[in-house]
């Protein structure tokens, strides 16, 4: 059966040794970095167009060719992908841009941008064979394994912190997930599923720890390309726990860019952190392309307690590149944020995608942007998956 993808093989992120897309991968077993998928973009260039891209369903996998999945049998999907791009008007005039954007990811199936990256990695592990899968999550990842392994036939084991937000753990068991609460945060929740994953036949879909959820998580860079006709926004800012948004869009404009899809100036592309786990923001700052463990971590975006990523060294590399900048915000800004953009505009950001507009307003004042600045802001999730914050803001 002829493939639908163009995907060549995958490479390791620091060495560049080559690995065969073709058999289970997880990291470069010689650098301990994440692999990344390669594909044949000469091939892409002389076979895609982008009018027949705009003809197929409006989710996702209408990128095919650029993504990892070879067989149309094997992608599990709930609809994913094609959130919309929704303007804040007032908001460019209120801080003298040109516009600024939200893509509002909390329209995805699992109400999160893990989504799209739990869809990727779930259909390459049916397309291998995997059985069982297996995932440490701060939150939203742990729900989206679960309903995407239940769309597959296969078995998930989710391990989240014990102060995870209540419906988040919910849905994770509601659709079959083994979920197993752990005292600690998500780097305890890793090294459980790191020290029994061989023993229990688990296949580990921790962030980059296998080479497929950035993948997923490229369509977000797809999407903002062809919804703003083939251009790019001046300024993306999206939430970083481990980053993998952000190092996938990345990844997709490059790809776009040697397709001759793009000819335009690319992003500046904003990491935004708590000042309660920020140890990305602390690496920038600092010039590095590694962060710190960052000990003791608390925030109220479950999402951003992520105290050193495993991609770290490749979201530094895409802030440096791109020209772009990380900001950390106080906790207070993040409840601030999601307040003002529910009654200003109506929508119900998650802690993480309000931490964009905090960002947002410390660049203004910063003088970081300019009035010909087109924004993109990232809402991850939706706010109701975060009753308790809900409630702290609503109760009289």
């Amino acid at each position: 059966m002829e493939s639908i993808s163009f995907v060549t093989h995958v490479v390791c992120s620091e060495c560049g040794k080559n690995f065969s897309h073709r058999e289970l991968q997880t990291f470069c077993p010689t650098c301990n970095k994440p692999l990344v998928a390669v594909y044949d973009l000469e091939k892409a260039k002389a076979t895609m167009k982008k009018e027949r891209v705009a003809a197929r369903p409006f989710d996702m996998w209408r990128y095919r060719e650029l993504l990892p999945v070879e067989s149309e049998a094997n992608i599990v999907s709930l609809g994913e992908g094609c959130t919309p791009l929704i303007q804040l008007k007032q908001a460019a005039q209120q801080l003298g841009v040109r516009e600024v954007w939200v893509k509002d990811e909390s329209q995805t199936p699992t109400a999160s941008f893990k989504a799209r990256g739990l869809a990727m990695a779930v259909s390459k592990a049916l397309e291998l064979g995997v059985e069982k899968l297996a995932i440490p999550t701060a939150g939203n990842a742990g729900g989206a394994l679960a309903a995407y392994a239940a769309r597959a036939g296969m078995q998930s084991y989710v391990f989240m912190p014990n102060d995870v937000p209540r419906t988040i753990y919910m849905e994770a068991k509601l659709t079959g997930a083994h979920v197993e609460l752990v005292e600690g945060i998500i780097s305890d929740c890793g090294r459980m599923v790191a020290e029994r994953k061989d023993a229990e036949g688990w296949f580990d879909v921790s962030t980059l720890k296998e080479p497929y959820r950035l993948e997923g998580k490229k369509t977000m860079g797809l999407e903002i390309a062809e919804q703003f006709h083939w251009q790019l926004p001046e300024v993306i800012i999206y939430p970083t726990g481990g980053g993998t948004g952000l190092i996938g869009m990345w990844k997709a404009f490059a790809e776009l860019v040697e397709m001759g899809w793009l000819d335009c100036a690319l992003p500046r592309m904003v990491s935004v952190q708590s000042e309660g786990c920020d140890p990305i923001t602390r690496a920038f700052r600092a010039g590095r392309l590694d962060s710190d463990f960052f000990e003791n971590a608390e925030t109220v975006a479950a999402g951003l307690r992520v105290p050193k990523a495993f991609g770290d060294t490749l979201v530094l590399k895409a802030l440096q590149e791109s020209g772009g900048v990380a900001h950390s915000v106080s906790e207070q800004e993040i409840l601030d944020g999601v307040v003002e953009i529910a009654r200003a505009y109506g929508l119900n950001l998650c802690p993480e995608g309000a931490a964009t507009w905090a960002a947002l307003k410390r660049m203004r004042d910063a003088g970081e942007l300019s009035e010909s600045d087109r924004v993109v802001l990232f809402n991850t999730g939706s706010g109701l998956k975060y009753p308790e914050v809900m409630e702290m803001l609503t109760s009289d």
